[in-house]
């Protein structure tokens, strides 16, 4: 019966974790859904209630380290310590070092990189103390690529990697695995503009069932890093 916090939880690849969970346990399953949005987050957490899954929207900034501490004890109350805190959150403005601001800069750093650590911190040490559980982070090619026209972006996930690599070593006389996906292009509504063919990208479905099965491995056994493309390769 696993009580999952999800992150970035109102579209794309954390609303489809939010349903793989719902699909696999169903009845069993409780899930904590965590964005900004507070309408798309209902909507999200309808579809995974229908099959009988406990889902909670907690609508919070998660770059905001106060906001953060109080949907943490929000959850604790509502539906204990998480057993699966997902860091999915983030937002991608492409440019380069030349045409990127300095603000735009620091936006995608704590969108991608702080709020994740903000989150991993608020719920670690209820994990600690339990001497279990499992903290995915999403990263992406990004983090081992530099790309064109991505350097905030890439700066972040680099970052976010670096941060998922300490805390593996921090937290694993506790019994607790650190889990790194990282994907390349997945068809979310921000590629839909592309003009590129959905069969191009990898669905977000794929990714979603990806955290479920490593979740379902013996507590013996850790995937510490998962590197995943399109068939086709980068888009």
């Amino acid at each position: 019966m696993p009580t999952v916090l999800i992150t970035g939880a109102s579209q794309g690849i954390g609303a489809a974790i939010a349903g793989a969970f719902a699909e696999a346990y169903g009845r069993d399953a409780r899930l904590a859904l965590v964005a900004r949005s507070r309408d798309r987050l209902a909507g999200v957490a309808e579809r995974a209630g229908a099959g009988g899954a406990e889902a909670v929207a907690f609508p919070c900034d998660v770059t905001d380290a106060e906001a953060v501490a109080r949907t943490a004890a929000d959850v604790a109350r509502s539906l204990g310590v998480p057993d699966v805190v997902v860091n999915n959150a983030g937002t991608f403005v492409p440019g380069g070092v030349l045409e990127m601001s300095a603000s735009d800069f620091r936006e995608q750093v704590e969108s991608n990189l702080t709020s994740a650590f903000l989150v991993t911190r608020a719920f670690l040490p209820a994990m600690v103390a339990r001497g279990a559980g499992d903290v995915f982070f999403m990263g992406s090619v990004a983090s081992i690529q530099g790309y064109p026209r991505g350097v905030a972006y890439g700066a972040a996930k680099h970052g976010l990697l670096g941060l998922a690599r300490s805390l593996r070593e921090e937290v694993r006389r506790h019994n607790i695995r650190v889990v790194t996906l990282l994907p390349g292009a997945t068809y979310t509504a921000s590629w839909a503009a592309s003009g590129l063919p959905e069969a191009r990208f990898m669905p977000a479905e794929d990714i979603a069932r990806t955290v479920v099965e490593i979740h379902r491995l013996s507590a013996r056994t850790v995937v510490e890093e998962v590197l995943m493309r399109p068939v086709g390769g980068d888009v």
